[in-house]
């Protein structure tokens, strides 16, 4: 899948890793992202909710997409400038279906640990997007107002 239309990057600006399906390897990627993000000018508050979502992702492309297999990969893609932040995860595994995930805000699902992540990934971001085929998710974040 291609950047969605609506994101406002070209999908030849992205730049794009191949990790090892272990959440240390994301590390570095996820550090270098950050700094990227403050030197764009992005608010403290706003790079703090950028870490959660994209932490979410990549922890639910290790665990649940590619569960656990560490002969998989986990795909990264994005782009930073002052006024946006768009990031693609892609895992492996089988995908799933976005709109099957029980809303973990009602009172039979308050204390299963399912779709919390989707859930903060979409208060924190300004839009997200699955693939068809649920194994890959495209977030993006406008930047709401840069630092002085």
């Amino acid at each position: 899948m291609k950047v969605p239309p609506d994101f406002g990057v070209d999908d030849a600006a992205l730049v794009s890793i191949t990790l090892p399906n272990d959440l240390r390897s994301v590390k570095g990627p996820e550090a270098h992202i950050m700094t990227q993000l403050r030197h764009c000018g992005y608010r403290r508050d706003t790079v703090f909710a950028i870490k959660l979502a994209f932490e979410e992702a990549v922890t639910n492309a290790v665990k649940h997409g590619n569960r656990n297999d560490r002969s998989k990969h986990v795909y990264l893609r994005y782009y930073v400038d002052p006024q946006r932040f768009v990031l693609m995860v892609r895992d492996e595994g089988n995908g799933f279906v976005p709109d099957k995930v029980p809303d973990p805000t009602t009172d039979e699902n308050l204390e299963r640990p399912c779709g919390r992540g989707i859930m903060l990934m979409s208060a924190y971001m300004t839009k997200l997007r699955f693939s068809e085929d649920g194994n890959e998710i495209w977030m993006l974040k406008e930047n709401p107002a840069r630092e002085p």
